[in-house]
């Protein structure tokens, strides 16, 4: 019996080691939105931001040259710009109100999305986000994340 035992005591505590690690991935990876928000989102996207950001979210190849007159062209929102630096809060005014105000061309959906409307769309385009750019979000806004609202 002391034998069974001994050689039961290491495998169980590897075990809850690994349940541990899993449970701690697990959550790491939740992110704010719901499925139901992604695929709403996807369909949003596709209807009134893909025609200046593209289908998958990539937008203009040079972003970050502006054109003639100054203005630049719609950025990726596929985490591999710097969409990650705006907070929740900023991210659903620009594509509530547009992105005159901020120098660019972008125009207001305020007439056209719901409050729920527009979060869907940003959960659809945070969901291509990789897990370090989502990370680097949360960090970046932790004291917003858990009042997170939709828009009024």
């Amino acid at each position: 019996m002391n034998k069974a035992l001994l050689l039961f005591t290491p495998m169980l505590q590897l075990l809850l080691l690994c349940m541990a690690n899993t449970a701690w991935a697990d959550e790491s990876e939740k992110r704010w939105y719901t499925s139901n928000q992604v695929a709403q989102g996807k369909a949003l996207f596709s209807v009134y931001c893909a025609e200046c950001h593209g289908k998958k979210a990539e937008a203009t190849p040079d972003w970050r040259k502006s054109d003639k007159d100054g203005i630049y062209p719609p950025p990726p929102l596929n985490g591999s710009a710097h969409a990650w630096h705006h907070p929740l809060a900023h991210l659903r005014l620009t594509v509530r109100f547009g992105g005159a105000r901020y120098g660019g061309k972008m125009p207001s959906f305020e007439d056209k999305l719901s409050a729920d409307q527009v979060d869907s769309i940003i959960a659809w385009f945070q969901s291509l986000w990789p897990d370090e750019a989502y990370n680097r979000w949360l960090d970046r806004g932790k004291s917003q994340i858990p009042t997170i609202k939709p828009v009024q």
